[in-house]
């Protein structure tokens, strides 16, 4: 990936570590504090991004180990969306959620390159595989990426969130397999973002509707809303130095609106009513990240940070790392 042009910046080891302690079982289980301490396929990929990201082997096999009993599909190499302790069976809906997949098998083929390990190797390729085969189909002029095996496919129409999208994971996956069609997907990824924006703003909704014929909505069920999914589209481009693309534009004003700040962590695109209460720090990371503004972002964990907004703040770490220019 090309570089972008700001400094290197520190790793965030004892960020990392706090988050550990306030996020992570004992058995390597990441908790939804926001969310009644339930766990989701996306917070185990992020988990295990951020282990290995800090050479953390340890922490990323706990992360691994717990992923593969408690959410691993029988039938498939995907991984059900959302455990719940409370619960029994903790797992009551076995569908995958695409983000998470393509999070848990980044996370490993990046872990099978720096510990050279070929079991991560060997699992990100059937993951890998499996949502090539069961997520990613032609629609509308566009090849996408389903969000889910089951409930997202209609006559006619297909419902997709833009945020599942990981592009530097994608870009990844296409070095990693040149001919399978991932960087195709990316390419189309960033076609509907140009074309999935919608109300004076020009914004990207949380769940995007598309039909056959090609065109695009807010889908329906869901309030139009460049909200708490869409927040991480920033974020993922510009991890894969996306951010000269027509949708990042409109975001970063929202964010940087001086009359409201800090900025809403939701506004429906087209009633622009916004929420009562402000983004996160993580998504002001983000902001942090996709303006190239070093100096506002985060130094680290607070003590009011949630699951949430402390994993994109990680992330949009990692990823001004990653992107950072190398030294000469």
């Amino acid at each position: 990936m090309t570089s972008l042009t700001f400094a290197l910046a520190a790793p965030a080891d004892e960020s990392w570590e706090r988050y550990k302690s306030r996020f992570m079982s004992a058995d390597g289980r990441i908790l939804d504090s926001g969310n009644g301490d339930v766990s989701h396929s996306e917070g185990q990929g992020f988990g295990m991004l951020l282990a290995e990201a800090q050479g953390d082997r340890e922490a990323f096999d706990r992360l691994w180990q717990w992923t593969r009993l408690h959410l691993a599909r029988t039938d498939v190499a995907l991984f059900s969306w959302r455990y719940d302790p409370t619960n029994v069976p903790p797992v009551a809906d076995p569908n995958n959620a695409s983000d998470g997949d393509i999070l848990i098998a980044w996370a490993l083929q990046r872990a099978a390159s720096r510990w050279q390990e070929p079991r991560y190797a060997q699992a990100a390729a059937m993951i890998r595989e499996a949502i090539a085969e069961y997520l990613v189909v032609q629609r509308g002029g566009y090849r996408v990426l389903l969000p889910g095996v089951q409930g997202f496919r209609g006559e006619g129409y297909v419902d997709l969130n833009l945020s599942y999208w990981v592009m530097p994971a994608l870009l990844d996956f296409a070095q990693a397999e040149p001919d399978a069609g991932w960087e195709t997907l990316v390419e189309d990824g960033l076609r509907l973002l140009e074309q999935g924006r919608f109300g004076r703003y020009r914004l990207p909704t949380d769940w995007l509707r598309l039909d056959a014929d090609g065109s695009l909505a807010p889908a329906p069920g869901w309030p139009p809303r460049f909200g708490f999914d869409a927040v991480r589209i920033p974020l993922y481009l510009a991890w894969a130095d996306q951010l000269d693309r027509p949708g990042v534009s409109p975001i970063l004003a929202l964010w940087n609106d001086p009359a409201r700040q800090p900025p809403p962590a939701w506004i429906d695109v087209y009633s622009e009513a916004r929420a009562e209460y402000a983004a996160s720090r993580g998504v002001l990371a983000i902001r942090a990240l996709a303006g190239r503004d070093l100096r506002a972002m985060p130094a680290g964990l607070a003590p009011g940070d949630d699951y949430y907004s402390a994993s994109l703040l990680l992330l949009a770490r990692l990823a001004q790392r990653e992107s950072a220019p190398a030294p000469d």
